[in-house]
């Protein structure tokens, strides 16, 4: 018995470690748990859990299709894992990687009790493109500036494709073994969603199917969040339910612009294997310790959409309502908490952990840090968004202000709770003092 554990890589097509199991062995049985260890510090209304259990009934099914199952637990994995284990016969245990420090403590837990069993494990790369130390620096160093990383990332990446080594830009034929999954011949029950403590969410998933028009043009409109622009598409690369080699082959045809964005998601994921202290310290230290203040209402405001700014209300209302921000409004909104409230990163950075359906910790943490100007390529502590500016200059219509902030322009809109200047300065004023 060979065990294949779905995390976050939720499709039997081109995935890494799922070929191997299958390619390797005659009788792979197929395994996802709900991790307690996760879902005990999610609100109970929390929508990627409905998805997530959506798509795991629907691999269920797929896996049904093919005389086989998927067995799904909820409970802690080491615990869980510690069980099957002792089973006789099995032989090994198949997972792709994942890089965020909790994964990395539970994967390393479940090693351990794999080869206490004498039992192999074996994980493989699935979740980005090139991990770990695959793109270094001449002296094997991770890169901690983004340029010279997607320089070399691309010149990888045309090494490889000439020397047509393994599957970086092609996929995983895993339908050529579906024969080699476990049969059965009564599935499992599947855990009912209100098992697992939550309600459903009646909230919109964004499709896994993006037109190709919005990949060509994504250059041209991707900063202007009144027009379709953008692929939506991070709630599936955040759970696996697309490839990234898929869309990174498709991205390097359409748009040069769209693969950038890819290799941002790998070189953050690398930067937070390298560096893990950024999950909740600054990566630049001299950052460290800078004087945040609080205000209570005005963190409410800014939670609430009603700071007075339409372009930081218009993305904080669009997120509390979809699960979604429009990325160039992220970098907005980002900036005037960290550097007009002069808030806490950590603070946005745990709101959008909470409500983003597309939320990625490598991704998340390091763009707030961007915000904040203590991450790798910040933006300069001095270099703060004007909020007007950033709305006249990508939605001179307000047709994204007026969808989301019916009131504005009518009295009950509220005005500015922070001057532009005022804040600017004191911004300035406390990080030059912090930082000399």
């Amino acid at each position: 018995m060979t065990y294949f554990w779905f995390r976050r890589d939720l499709r039997l097509h081109d995935n890494a470690a799922l070929y191997y199991a299958l390619k390797n062995a005659k009788d792979v049985k197929c395994i996802f748990i709900f991790d307690q260890n996760i879902l005990e510090k999610l609100p109970s209304t929390d929508a990627r859990v409905t998805f997530l259990h959506d798509t795991i009934s629907s691999l269920k099914s797929e896996l049904i299709e093919q005389g086989s199952d998927l067995e799904v637990y909820h409970g802690r994995p080491e615990e869980i894992w510690n069980e099957i284990l002792k089973s006789d016969g099995v032989k090994a245990l198949y997972c792709n990687r994942d890089y965020e420090p909790y994964a990395l403590s539970r994967d390393k837990a479940v090693e351990e009790l794999c080869q206490t069993n004498n039992i192999d494990f074996k994980s493989y790369k699935d979740h980005v493109i090139f991990e770990k130390d695959e793109v270094t620096k001449d002296d094997g160093l991770p890169y901690t500036v983004f340029s010279p990383y997607k320089r070399k990332w691309l010149a990888r990446l045309e090494k490889r494709k000439e020397k047509d080594l393994s599957y970086y830009f092609k996929a995983y034929p895993n339908e050529k073994y579906f024969e080699n999954f476990s049969r059965v011949d009564e599935p499992s029950k599947m855990l009912d969603h209100d098992n697992l403590g939550f309600e459903r969410s009646d909230l919109r998933i964004p499709s896994d199917e993006v037109k190709q028009k919005i990949i060509r043009e994504y250059d041209k409109k991707r900063n202007f969040p009144a027009v379709e622009g953008t692929s939506r598409l991070g709630i599936h690369f955040r759970f696996g339910t697309i490839s990234i080699r898929d869309k990174a082959r498709k991205a390097q045809k359409l748009n040069d612009t769209f693969l950038s964005e890819l290799i941002w998601r790998d070189f953050y994921s690398q930067i937070l294997y390298h560096f893990p202290h950024v999950a909740d310290k600054e990566f630049r230290a001299k950052y460290e310790g800078i004087p945040w203040r609080f205000d209570e209402e005005e963190w409410t405001r800014w939670k609430e959409g009603r700071t007075g700014y339409p372009m930081v209300d218009a993305g904080m209302r669009e997120l509390n309502n979809t699960g979604y921000m429009h990325n160039r409004v992220r970098m907005v909104v980002a900036s005037f908490l960290t550097k007009h409230m002069l808030h806490d990163w950590r603070l946005g950075e745990a709101y959008f952990a909470e409500k983003l359906l597309d939320f990625d910790l490598a991704s998340n943490n390091g763009g707030w840090q961007w915000a904040s100007g203590s991450g790798t390529d910040a933006a300069p502590y001095f270099r703060i968004f004007n909020p007007t500016s950033q709305m006249t200059k990508f939605d001179p219509q307000r047709e994204y202000i007026k969808k989301w902030i019916p009131e504005f322009g009518t009295d009950q809109y509220p005005e500015p709770m922070l001057d532009h200047k005022e804040a600017r300065e004191r911004c300035l004023a406390t990080y030059k003092m912090h930082l000399n």
